[in-house]
């Protein structure tokens, strides 16, 4: 089974805290760490593996909509600049993390706060020490979904 596809069934089922809204091609959820705060995915609703295998109105709609969550992401969490990433080796299912970045994010690391998230030790970005307790959980849902709905 597809990990992605049992977090959109959580979804369908309200047993996913880290939902935030459903939109046209996608649903929008908190990322289950937090070192960066405000980290956001964005779930495709048709399970597939490549953006080339969506229909073309689906694809610009998934697209767009994409684009629109990383913009509220920004405003939300304040971020200095966004990293988008849509891999899929791992969970092979179309989604996107993107990912709120400040200066100074991965210091301390030999990077001087540039680089790219995946320079940020792993096992410290997806320590149980970064998951939101309820409350944190709760404000990060409330902030995003306040800057979803006045884009749309």
């Amino acid at each position: 089974m597809c990990l992605i596809c049992d977090r959109i069934e959580m979804i369908k089922n309200g047993t996913n805290p880290y939902f935030v809204k459903e939109l046209e091609t996608g649903y929008v959820v908190i990322g289950d760490n937090q070192h960066f705060k405000g980290y956001t995915l964005f779930l495709c609703k048709k399970h597939t593996t490549e953006l080339f295998y969506l229909d073309e109105e689906f694809c610009s709609t998934f697209m767009r909509e994409m684009v629109l969550v990383a913009k509220a992401c920004k405003s939300a969490f304040d971020a200095d600049k966004m990293n988008y990433e849509c891999l899929g080796q791992g969970d092979a299912h179309l989604h996107w993390h993107l990912f709120p970045r400040k200066e100074g994010d991965i210091d301390n690391y030999g990077n001087k706060g540039v680089g790219p998230v995946w320079w940020y030790p792993m096992e410290k970005m997806y320590n149980d020490n970064n998951r939101p307790s309820n409350d944190e959980l709760t404000e990060l849902k409330l902030k995003l979904s306040i800057e979803i709905d006045k884009l749309l």
